[in-house]
């Protein structure tokens, strides 16, 4: 997912490996396009977002249905015609579509049936994999059931809504190989329907979702700036899920030590990474765990249906506000969140994919690992690049580049015991994709 500097032309893929061997990560190197994205993000347009959000009398899930109301049928209708400017403002580039559909009862936060709106852009790209980022748009009381008292909801999640919006804005005049969808959806805080039923549409459609960014409740920073003097946000990244859900491969996975390197936690880093470069002012903390201990965002109906995904949140959960209203967003906090998001998905969706079936061999005693893969599927592959790091540690602390076809690379004088190993591609321009864990596997 990140992007490299090139590396000149190798010879053997030994002398490759010899060469590299120890080494560092290479520096990162910025994609112009990125940073100008990035750069796009508007303050004074996600201010105005949350201030014409708030200005709903509520947009709780029950409220006034009709587009022209003052409820979440209103508040839709606005978002709707926000995505469709910024699809006109590029010819029709971004798609903009309805997800409606019918809600069953869903007791005790959906007493009735009700008629529920997701709002979807997408920007389709070039290969089959996709990047959602998503908000819930509805807001509420104290009362979750309360239907009709004032529920501004700037902070949850008026903030959330309004970065996706801006991410569709400035992302949509750029092209890239994964396809982005924006998604904004309604019933978050009625157990997260909205997310649920297009979630189910999604696996049942065998839509390729390689990762999920959820935004929830990204606008106060006030407490944490106080403690730390400066910014940051967390990254809520789920490791192993319930057994239940487990298919074979994962189950391997965790076996072999590496459930901080599943599919999310590897999205986890990619975005930390992405916010270190083009983001350097935000600091971007990894929580593992799958969310707040009280909290239940919109990422976890995609977990649940196997896709990986992520909540972004404010860094501390600040004391309650009288009411979630404007005055309370530190609107430069949510711009930068914003800009982490715009720099992840972007970052994401020029890279490659991942390599596919990495092994690393179990040698003899005394042998040097040894690093298989597959080919990661897609075309525009320059190599790859072999990345580990001691069982101990959060990231990766040593790396080796292959270039050109090769799928296979020794790793000398490392003990595979005491080592987590993975494998990344990248493409001629640097982009590099985020790693693909190395199950261990034995020598026949």
């Amino acid at each position: 997912m990140r992007y490299l500097p090139w590396f000149p032309a190798a010879g053997a893929v030994l002398a490759a490996a010899v060469g590299a061997l120890g080494s560092e990560p290479a520096p990162l190197s910025s994609d112009p396009d990125i940073e100008k994205a990035v750069s796009s993000i508007s303050i004074e347009r996600i201010q105005r977002s949350i201030f014409v959000l708030a200005s709903f009398r509520t947009r709780h899930t029950l409220s006034d249905p009709l587009p022209s109301g003052d409820g979440i049928g209103g508040a839709g209708a606005w978002i709707r015609a926000e995505f469709e400017r910024a699809a006109n403002a590029t010819g029709g580039k971004l798609r903009v579509d309805l997800d409606t559909f019918e809600q069953p009862a869903h007791p005790p936060w959906i007493p009735q049936p009700v008629e529920i709106t997701n709002i979807v852009a997408t920007l389709p790209g070039s290969t089959a994999r996709t990047f959602v980022v998503c908000a819930h748009c509805d807001s509420r009381t104290g009362d979750i059931m309360d239907s009709q008292s004032p529920a501004p909801g700037a902070d949850d999640n008026a903030s959330g809504v309004a970065a996706v919006l801006e991410l569709a804005r400035s992302l949509a005049p750029y092209d890239f190989g994964a396809t982005l969808i924006f998604l904004v959806t309604t019933g978050g805080d009625q157990g997260g329907v909205g997310a649920a039923h297009w979630a189910e549409q999604a696996k049942q459609q065998g839509l390729n979702i390689a990762g999920v960014i959820d935004d929830d409740v990204i606008g106060r920073s006030r407490a944490a700036q106080a403690a730390s003097g400066g910014s940051e946000v967390r990254v809520f990244a789920q490791g192993a899920p319930p057994a239940g859900g487990r298919s074979s491969e994962l189950n391997a996975l965790i076996a072999a030590g590496g459930e901080n390197d599943t599919p999310t936690r590897a999205l986890a880093r990619a975005i930390q990474a992405a916010a270190g470069l083009y983001v350097p002012s935000m600091n971007v903390r990894l929580v593992y765990r799958t969310d707040r201990l009280q909290g239940d965002g919109d990422h976890r109906p995609f977990l649940e249906r196997g896709f990986p995904a992520v909540r972004l949140a404010e860094a501390t959960d600040d004391p309650p506000a009288p009411a979630d209203t404007p005055d309370i967003i530190d609107f430069d906090y949510v711009t930068s969140v914003a800009r982490v998001n715009g720099a992840a998905l972007a970052s994401l969706a020029r890279a490659p994919a991942p390599p596919t079936g990495a092994t690393l061999e179990m040698p003899a005693p005394g042998g040097d690992a040894a690093v298989d893969w597959e080919p990661a599927g897609e075309a525009g592959v320059a190599g790859y690049r072999v990345v580990w790091r001691a069982t101990t540690a959060p990231f990766w602390e040593h790396s080796l580049d292959v270039q050109g076809g090769a799928l296979r690379a020794v790793v000398p004088g490392v003990a595979p015991d005491d080592a987590i190993f993975g494998v990344e591609a990248f493409d001629a321009a640097g982009h590099l994709s985020p790693a693909a864990f190395a199950v261990p596997r034995p020598v026949r």
